[in-house]
Parts: C-alpha cells; sequence; structure tokens
C-alpha cells in the first residue's frame, strides 16, 4: 500500500461514516400548507399557576414583604430575624444550643431574681407607710402622699428593671405579642415612640403653626394614628376630599396605666372669613366620654352614640381658590373631677369660630395626642359639598393684586436713550 492509499483511507471512512448518518432523498419530507391527517393538534391544557403564599415569620425578600403587604398582613420582626428564622431548625427560642448564650440566661435570671426581692421589699414598705397614721408623720397627709407616690414610681422602675434584659420580652414585644398591662411592654412602646413618631409629629406641629396658631404650647405624650377605611394617613398628608368624607378611624396609644375618658375634635384652622379678609377655625366633629387605657386604643367616630356626639361629622372641605386647609386632630384628656356632658356642651359649642384655648381653659381638659392632615380643593370637593349640603362649591377664591406704593422711577441712562419708537427692535 503506497504511502498516498495510508493518507486517504482514514478521510475516506469518514465520508463514508457521514454519509450514513444523512437519511436519503426519499425520506425526506416534502414541506406541504396543511398538516396531515394524523397529526392534527391537541390543544393541552396549560397547567393552573399556583399563587406562592408568604409566611411572615420567614419571608426575607423585598418582593415577599411588598407582596405580604399588600394582604393587609405585615412582616414579624426583623428581615435578618426571618431569615435565620427560615434557615434554621425549629428549636424554642430559650432553648439555643450555644453556650454562650446559656451562661448570659443564667446571668440574667440571678439579676431578675434580685430585682424581685427589691420588688417585694418595696411593696412591703408602701403598705406600711400605707398603713401608718398621717399625724406621726412630719408633714402631715401632703408628706405622706407625696412619700407614697414616690415609693410607687420607684416600685414601676423596679419592675421595668426587672425584665429590661429579658430577650423573651424583647422576641415578644418585636413580635407584636406584648401585653400592655405589664409596664416593660409600654416602656418599651414609649421607647420605640419617642424614636421616630413623636418626632415627626412635633416637626409638623412646627411645620404647620399648630402652634401658636391653635394651641400656645403642646407636648404630645400618646401615640394618634388615623386612617380612612384602609387608607392609613400619614401626619400632615394631603387627603382627597373623596376619601376623607366618611368619618376617621383613630389608634390612640397611651404609656401609663389605667383607664381614663377623652374627648376627641377635629378642627380646620383655614376656614376664609371674607368680611375681616382674615381666617377662622369651624369644628367639624366633637365627642366626649369615650373610655381609652392601654389596651383599649380603637375610636371609630361612626361608631359613637348620640349620648357622647357633641358636634357629628362634617365632611372637610377647601372651596377653589383658597390655599390648604388644616385639620387637626386632638385626643384631650378630661378631668376626673370635672366630667363632661355632651347634652350641656351641645348647647354652648358652636360649630363656626371655636376656639381649642377656650375650651381647654374653661374645662379643664389635657391635650395628650394629635394628628393633621391636609385638604384642597380638588375634582371631588364639589360632589362632597353637594352631598353634605355645604353652600359656596361656586365661590372661587381670588388674590386681590397689591399695587405698589413706591411711585414709578423716571428711566435713567441707556433705558432713557433708547426709549423712542425707532430702537422698539431693542426692547426685547
Amino acid at each position: 500500500m503506497s504511502a498516498c492509499q495510508k493518507a486517504a483511507r482514514p478521510l475516506t471512512r469518514c465520508l463514508q461514516s457521514s454519509k450514513s448518518t444523512y437519511p436519503s432523498a426519499g425520506a425526506i419530507r416534502s414541506f406541504t400548507s396543511s398538516s396531515r391527517w394524523n397529526e392534527e393538534a391537541v390543544a393541552e391544557a396549560a397547567p393552573a399557576a399556583t399563587k406562592k403564599s408568604w409566611d411572615p415569620l420567614t419571608v426575607s425578600s423585598r418582593k415577599g414583604e411588598k407582596a405580604l403587604m399588600k394582604t393587609g398582613v405585615y412582616p414579624i420582626g426583623s428581615r435578618r430575624r426571618r431569615a435565620a428564622i427560615k434557615t434554621s431548625e425549629n428549636i424554642p427560642f430559650e432553648q439555643l444550643p450555644y453556650q454562650c448564650f446559656q451562661e448570659a440566661l443564667m446571668v440574667l435570671r440571678a439579676d431578675r431574681a434580685e430585682k424581685l426581692e427589691l420588688i417585694e421589699a418595696e411593696r412591703t414598705k408602701i403598705s406600711k407607710l400605707a398603713a401608718k397614721d398621717a399625724s406621726g408623720i412630719k408633714g402631715g397627709e401632703v408628706q405622706k402622699e407625696r412619700r407614697l407616690d414616690s415609693m410607687r414610681r420607684h416600685l414601676e422602675y423596679l419592675k421595668i428593671q426587672a425584665d429590661i434584659n429579658d430577650p423573651l420580652i424583647k422576641k415578644r414585644f418585636e413580635d407584636g405579642e406584648g401585653d400592655m398591662n405589664k409596664p416593660i411592654y409600654r416602656y418599651l412602646a414609649d421607647r420605640q415612640w419617642r424614636k421616630y413618631q413623636r418626632l415627626l409629629i412635633l416637626q409638623r406641629i412646627n411645620q404647620l403653626n399648630i402652634v401658636p396658631d391653635v394651641l400656645a404650647h403642646f407636648e404630645p405624650t400618646a401615640d394618634v394614628r388615623i386612617a380612612f377605611k384602609t387608607r392609613n394617613v400619614i401626619h400632615g398628608e394631603f387627603v382627597d376630599s373623596r376619601v376623607s368624607e366618611l368619618p376617621l378611624q383613630l389608634k390612640v396609644q397611651v404609656f401609663d396605666k389605667g383607664e381614663r375618658l377623652v374627648t376627641v375634635m377635629v378642627i380646620d384652622s383655614d376656614v376664609p372669613l371674607i368680611e375681616n379678609d382674615g381666617f377662622t377655625s369651624r369644628l367639624h366633629f366633637m365627642a366626649t366620654n369615650i373610655p381609652i387605657s392601654p389596651t383599649i386604643n380603637s375610636i371609630r367616630l361612626h361608631r359613637q352614640g348620640e349620648e357622647n356626639v357633641v358636634v357629628p361629622w362634617l365632611p372637610p372641605f377647601a372651596q377653589k381658590g383658597s390655599p390648604y386647609h388644616r385639620y387637626s386632630v386632638f385626643i384631650l384628656e378630661q378631668d376626673p373631677a370635672n366630667p363632661l356632658s355632651a347634652a350641656e356642651l351641645k348647647e354652648t359649642i358652636q360649630r363656626d369660630g371655636f376656639r381649642l384655648r377656650s375650651f381647654k381653659d374653661k374645662y379643664k381638659v389635657k391635650p395628650i395626642g394629635m394628628s393633621i392632615f391636609r385638604s384642597l380643593w380638588d375634582e371631588g370637593t364639589a360632589g362632597v359639598m353637594q352631598r353634605a349640603g355645604i353652600e359656596g362649591a361656586d365661590i372661587e377664591f381670588k388674590r386681590k393684586r397689591v399695587v405698589a406704593l413706591k411711585p414709578k422711577e423716571k428711566k435713567r441712562g441707556w433705558e432713557a436713550r433708547h426709549s423712542s419708537a425707532k430702537y422698539r427692535q431693542m426692547w426685547r
């Protein structure tokens, strides 16, 4: 076999193998414009897409959190904590198998036992002082009550210090499972509120001049949130007139123990007064003798009985051309020694020209919390006013042009030299 044949043999074998892999010309089916009778298209039913459900305890992505909040359920705890729960075994929190963690729990339990002994000792002191005759105390009954009040406040402080470092307490508070009847959960809620929400409402009070326009001085001590049906309103937000047509809902969270009666007011501070070319105030709602406590914090204005309502709900509205209206929602704590009667207030309280300062001084009420929203003329305001029977939807306010008192100055320099008609093209 020559050298050429030896070199050509591998090429020949490669061509033969590649030729056998291609089908013959007769086996190739030609293109047709119609399908074969035995190859009819069969429509297969696509599998139904199952909607993914998100667990508020384990959701750890932004997409999952948004989808969960759209359903009205909010994630529990921090994102890092939810991710840790999702990727770890379901072990009780207090039984985590970490030596450092278990040693820390032992130290915290010993510290709590010491605090409990101090609490029992303080209770014994209080009971002894309460049973002691005031005549044997220097200062009499006044000094006795002052000492008892100081000792009770110290007792509440010890109760908080006994549980402040407990990781289970912090876990329940972050999960929203805290009992607001206990001092420790009220303390944690108050501390969390003061970090952001209280600063926000103080900022709105200063920016929108609630002080001094409505009150001379105000320091909120209760967290007040407002909503119209399912829409939560941020402090100072603009609300559409069709949304605010129905009475609002309140969540008032107080941080001290005990039940108290409050008065709820909604006041418009920017009602145009055409006669005096100024502004006055209007009372849009008022109800008295509403009980609230650390655990009773929901107030629905449309569910208040006639025996509590002094001024019924008037939908907020702003006439066309007027500046935005500030609607302040005040919570006023009533004096237990001076109960308010809604029947008597109906005879004296007027909706137009209402002054909160005068009411506060006369009836000895204390403002403890507030929220605020704003309103402007929009496309639904006329319909809201018509349905509520309010006149003035066809009135439009316009700013009056003020003529300058300073006399016009004569043209000088370049303007004077080029003021004739032949320089008209240079006036632009």
